[in-house]
């Protein structure tokens, strides 16, 4: 998949066959959407196009709201679109002035003149162009004025999946990784690199990792315990992470590490991807280190019953 940060870097195509969303997640719903682009554009001797964008949309026409946050990072959603099948990423800079535009030059500016589009697939209600005053009855105008085609994936088909994006930031809020996962058909994960700690862990035989995190607009879930697994190059581990802000020795900051399984490497300045496969228990503060450590033992034997229970 060829990845395009900004339309400059676009070569207009022959025969694109476009889609447009943030899709965020990239769920079932939206793998609905994206399965049928590039079913289209085989079968039509096209090539699939999706337009999405960063930041949010949300964020640039509510910038007091800076709430939300997403589930994918951008190189995530992009990784997850490349394994689809998708052919061509157009990461649009979505600013005040590209809100700005009317339905009539998103159409013809963008759509038309610089992606070639030949045929537009569409989500039920999708709306485009300043004050989202585009809908379907403008495209519709818009695909004989410009000689495109138009299909929309029909409401039934997008409410038979019965998930959005609201519904699985949701969840893993709530930390139900399980339940978001069943929405997203993979488990949700964290990526960053590991950085020093206190090294208080290995003082109780727990040593971790911690992870930093660098996009700030990336959904974090609730503090607990969970258990994952632990992807570094082409080795995966198993263990349990923590999300929290270690009340049991007055921590201030909120912290995520994992305690990666019979692995014993000094593992700093490395990038590690982390999978939350299972919500154990919510944080609590201990009375002292002995009790953390023995409830550390009762979340690791936990996690080793999930995992056995998978084999």
């Amino acid at each position: 998949m060829k990845i395009y940060n900004h339309f400059s870097e676009f070569k207009k195509l022959n025969n694109a066959v476009v889609t447009i969303g943030t899709f965020d997640g990239v769920h079932y719903g939206h793998q609905k959407i994206i399965k049928r682009l590039c079913e289209l554009a085989k079968t039509t001797g096209g090539e699939s196009v999706i337009l999405t964008f960063f930041p949010h949309p949300r964020l640039i026409i509510d910038p007091e709201n800076q709430d939300l946050k997403m589930i994918n990072t951008i190189s995530e959603k992009a990784r997850i679109l490349a394994d689809l099948g998708v052919d061509h990423l157009i990461i649009t800079p979505f600013t005040r002035d590209f809100s700005n535009l009317s339905p009539a030059e998103y159409i013809r500016d963008i759509l038309v003149d610089t992606i070639g589009v030949k045929h537009l697939i569409v989500g039920y209600d999708h709306r485009f162009g300043k004050d989202r005053k585009g809908g379907m009855k403008e495209l519709e105008e818009f695909s004989k004025l410009f000689d495109f085609k138009i299909e929309e994936i029909p409401e039934q088909d997008i409410n038979d999946v019965a998930v959005s994006s609201t519904k699985i930031r949701r969840a893993l809020l709530n930390g139900e990784v399980a339940l978001a996962a069943s929405y997203l058909g993979y488990h949700f994960s964290l990526s960053g690199q590991v950085v020093k700690g206190d090294k208080i862990g290995r003082t109780i035989g727990y040593p971790t990792a911690n992870i930093f995190v660098e996009e700030t607009y990336k959904l974090i879930p609730s503090d607990g315990i969970y258990v994952v697994t632990v992807e570094m190059g082409n080795e995966v581990f198993k263990g349990m992470a923590y999300i929290g802000q270690r009340p049991t020795i007055n921590g201030m900051t909120r912290n995520i590490e994992v305690n990666i399984f019979d692995f014993s490497k000094e593992i700093y300045g490395q990038d590690v991807k982390m999978n939350f496969l299972e919500f154990l228990r919510h944080d609590v503060k201990f009375t002292g280190l002995e009790a953390l450590k023995e409830q550390l033992h009762k979340d690791k034997t936990a996690t080793l019953d999930y995992f056995n229970k998978l084999s």
